[in-house]
């Protein structure tokens, strides 16, 4: 908080976007900069669609007993006219002992009231969700970097494969890995750390091309391949996920308790097969096993790329369970 001074307090702070964790922490931070001003910074929260015109007159007028102040007002865009009236007439001209922080969720509702705090001269803070891959490999770059470690773009995509695009997760994965490291974070740190995440992925990517997520058993697969688990259990998993919903299948009807003794599975591998196996015709699932068997040929016999044998048994996998659910 080096250098925060009165004056480099914004007098009103327009907090914008949908994204909960950055909107928080836009919050959390202008609260710590005010009090390393004034530690005895005085801090109310409202609910900007509860609040009336009398009161955020009383919040805004000066106090009888001096001192800072920081007024932050949640969901902005459900303000009344009354209210928007009277918080841009405000902001024309705030008092220098007061922070008005507002939240506002940046879409149509509300905008009016969004645009005339930006044309008094408020700091917008942005905060939407982060829509493209970039932007969330960024955010995890600038969470290491103000955690004072270094991280690459590499290990960056790899945190996001395994950890999922959620921010609040993101966050806290950095944070752990900063923890838990010399704060150096490369693509094979990652991996190291999150190797006990993939000891199922073979089951993880046959389970998702069983059910025809295509995209998931991709992004497992890739995973999976990333952090150096052997292309051979992956495809024994993508086979015998074939081969037990066609067992399954050709068993009948019947709870997974009563099947189990007759097919020697566990109740719970049958309940799964009888899952995934909606959708599924004996046609579909006479081509699938022919895909995962040139897989199986291909990665067993040392194909060049066995990777792309794998992708491939994916899509053919799933394209079987379309073609049969004609």
């Amino acid at each position: 908080m080096g250098g925060v001074t009165a004056a480099s307090l914004a007098p009103i702070l327009l907090v914008l976007g949908d994204e909960e964790l950055l909107a928080t922490r836009a919050v959390t931070e202008a609260v710590a900069r005010a009090r390393s001003v004034d530690p005895d910074v005085d801090v109310r929260e409202y609910q900007a669609g509860a609040l009336t015109v009398g009161e955020i007159a009383e919040m805004l007028s000066p106090s009888l007993f001096g001192g800072r102040r920081v007024l932050v007002l949640r969901a902005g865009q459900d303000a009344r006219k009354d209210l928007v009236a009277a918080l841009l007439a405000y902001a024309k001209n705030p008092d220098p002992e007061v922070q008005l922080v507002v939240l506002h969720l940046g879409g149509a509702k509300g905008k009016a009231f969004a645009d005339g705090l930006k044309a008094a001269g408020a700091t917008v803070v942005p905060a939407a969700k982060l829509k493209g891959h970039r932007d969330r490999v960024a955010f995890v770059r600038d969470e290491i970097r103000r955690a004072s470690g270094k991280c690459t773009d590499d290990a960056a995509e790899a945190l996001i494969a395994a950890v999922g695009n959620d921010l609040r997760e993101l966050a806290a994965a950095c944070s752990q890995l900063m923890a838990d490291t010399d704060g150096r974070i490369g693509a094979d740190t990652v991996a190291r750390y999150y190797r006990g995440r993939v000891e199922v992925s073979g089951f993880t990517v046959a389970d998702a091309t069983m059910v025809g997520d295509v995209p998931a058993a991709l992004e497992a697969l890739r995973w999976a391949l990333h952090v150096g688990v052997d292309p051979v259990p992956i495809s024994d998993a993508i086979a015998d996920g074939v081969r037990t919903v066609a067992r399954v299948a050709s068993a009948g009807r019947g709870s997974p308790y009563q099947l189990a003794s007759s097919l020697g599975m566990p109740a719970w591998k049958i309940e799964r097969a009888q899952r995934q196996g909606r959708g599924w015709t004996p046609e579909g699932l006479v081509e699938a096993m022919r895909a995962a068997a040139e897989c199986n040929a291909a990665v067993k016999g040392g194909a060049d790329d066995r990777a792309y044998a794998l992708e491939r048994a994916v899509f053919s996998v799933a394209a079987a369970r379309q073609g049969g659910a004609r």
